[in-house]
């Protein structure tokens, strides 16, 4: 009879512990954060330029405070947006997320498609984003207005990046993009903007959602001199000392989010080096709500001189 009510104190401790944790973790989810961080990418002598990165709203109609937060970014008025993807999780959700980021859509931008662009989340199990990338497949759920959402942004000015270049001025400097779409989806085909950085511009930038490593060797090889991406939610789950403990996809969890590097070497034997900034994101799946030491952000990065 002992034995059973240790079993049961026992059982009943760690029910408290795992309601107590998701508890938490529904609450952290909403802590929206903002980051600032300053790269020395910029060529010697110039004037700094201010990035905001935004990834992974994964926007529904019902999340007010998330929208709120959103809303007040375009008080930070930065010379440049970037947009990694993975913007909305349902069609109602659009006119909210373009109300949202009001002004925003009047300063430069660029973006690139994740897979919660084209298509709605499903119900799966929430432990499961533990087990490693989630291989989702083409085709699996209901389709997004991701053509609404594409002609919404160009129409205001945004540079659309999925599988495309394009060169712009931003403070005063002339930036030369390309991007892909979404490699989580299988979707992304670096070939079709590959080459050599040009030459004649003021930074080499490369867009992708998801960072694979497939990306992001091809990317550092060709010389960009930044990389943004996102997906990653900063492996949405963390832990004390040890940090993320997926990243859903390929990348080493010790880059699961903020400013890094990327090193490889070219077909000639020459290593180049990008830096990369992931963004941790501002939100999750609706089936998988909660972040634990990881609380939703944007990146305000800034940009100066090497």
């Amino acid at each position: 009879m002992s034995a059973r009510r240790t079993l049961t104190g026992l059982a009943g401790g760690a029910a408290a512990v795992g309601t107590a944790t998701l508890g938490y973790g529904l609450w952290e989810a909403r802590q929206f954060t903002l980051q600032q961080v300053a790269v020395p990418v910029l060529p010697a002598g110039q004037e700094p330029i201010r990035v905001l990165h935004i990834s992974d709203i994964h926007l529904l109609p019902r999340q007010k405070a998330k929208l709120e937060w959103v809303s007040r970014l375009a008080e930070l008025e930065p010379d440049l947006v970037v947009n990694t993807g993975d913007n909305f999780c349902s069609p109602d959700a659009l006119e909210p997320l373009l109300d949202a980021w009001g002004s925003l859509l009047d300063r430069p931008g660029v973006f690139v498609f994740g897979s919660n662009d084209y298509r709605m989340p499903k119900f799966k199990n929430p432990a499961g984003y533990l087990a490693g990338p989630s291989n989702v497949k083409k085709h699996t759920t209901d389709e997004l207005p991701f053509e609404d959402l594409r002609a919404a942004m160009t129409s205001r000015g945004w540079t659309d990046l999925n599988h495309a270049r394009a060169e712009l001025t931003v403070a005063g400097r002339r930036i030369a993009f390309r991007g892909t779409d979404d490699a989580h989806l299988n979707k992304d085909d670096y070939s079709l903007v590959a080459g050599p950085a040009v030459e004649d511009v003021d930074l080499n930038v490369a867009v992708t959602h998801a960072p694979y490593l497939r990306l992001l060797d091809a990317m550092a090889a060709d010389g960009m001199d930044m990389i943004f991406a996102g997906h990653t939610h900063g492996g949405q789950v963390c832990l004390p000392f040890k940090g993320a403990l997926v990243t859903n996809c390929d990348l080493d969890t010790g880059r699961v989010k903020g400013v890094s590097s990327h090193t490889v070497a070219d077909q000639h034997g020459v290593e180049h080096t990008s830096w990369m900034h992931v963004s941790a994101g501002l939100g999750s799946s609706p089936f998988a709500p909660y972040r634990i030491a990881c609380r939703p952000e944007a990146t305000l990065l800034t940009l100066v001189s090497r």
